[in-house]
């Protein structure tokens, strides 16, 4: 998924503010009833930019697919315990009070059988009384096909253009991205296709309710686009 990008994916995504979003977090996860503190594990930790946020109250992992990500991590956090692994089956035998799912990385799942397993397997690394909270990718009335975005980054000696197009087949988000990366040896190129799945807000829910948490949904979440929050009882 971000074999081409890894080592760009910080600079193009500098515009988010973690900090703000991890306080957002916290403050959801206490509302739920969870703690604001404890064990917390990221799911599709990324570069570890929300972990490098959310350490200050928690103790922290992380765990991604993509394993340039996780070398971005990984220096960011040489003393944080960060795993490879897929969201729809990973296993780290131990439970957490707190379990993320940020920037829409839910929607790599794809099917809604690929869903309710990803559900399953982060609601069972939860300890009683633990809260998940998810951020959801688009669904389908919100996406919008044919668009096509662009955003450029500039530094001195680094010039990086994206741009994007959107495209929808059936329950699927067809998300083409090419790079242009211009340094003074000259410019090199590459392509990479999300694909992600357009799940409904009742899908969502009850991939939740199949995972047996109690669920609900806040409408602005921890970056405008919504979260689910679900609570494991006991």
């Amino acid at each position: 998924m971000f074999s081409e990008s890894a080592e760009l994916y910080d600079r193009i995504y500098a515009w988010k503010d973690y900090p703000a979003e991890a306080a957002r977090v916290r403050g959801l996860v206490t509302a739920a009833g969870g703690r604001g503190g404890g064990t917390l594990l990221d799911v599709a930790c990324g570069t570890g930019m929300h972990l490098q946020a959310l350490r200050e109250h928690y103790t922290v992992e992380g765990v991604d697919l993509e394993p340039g990500l996780l070398e971005a991590a990984r220096r960011r956090l040489p003393d944080v315990p960060l795993h490879l692994g897929d969201m729809r089956d990973f296993e780290l035998g131990r439970r957490f009070d707190v379990v993320t799912c940020l920037f829409s990385a839910i929607g790599y799942t794809r099917t809604a059988a690929g869903l309710n397993a990803a559900l399953r397997s982060m609601a069972g690394h939860l300890a009683p009384g633990g809260v998940l909270l998810v951020e959801p990718w688009f669904t389908a009335e919100m996406i919008q096909p044919g668009r096509v975005s662009a955003e450029t980054v500039e530094e001195p000696g680094l010039t990086i253009v994206r741009m994007a197009h959107m495209a929808v087949e059936g329950t699927i988000s067809l998300l083409t991205f090419e790079y242009l990366v211009g340094h003074p040896d000259g410019i090199t190129r590459a392509s990479e296709l999300h694909e992600m799945g357009l799940f409904s807000r009742e899908q969502m829910t009850a991939a939740f309710e199949t995972a047996g948490l109690r669920v609900s949904h806040d409408e602005e979440g921890v970056s405008g686009r919504g979260a689910y929050i679900g609570v494991r009882e006991g």
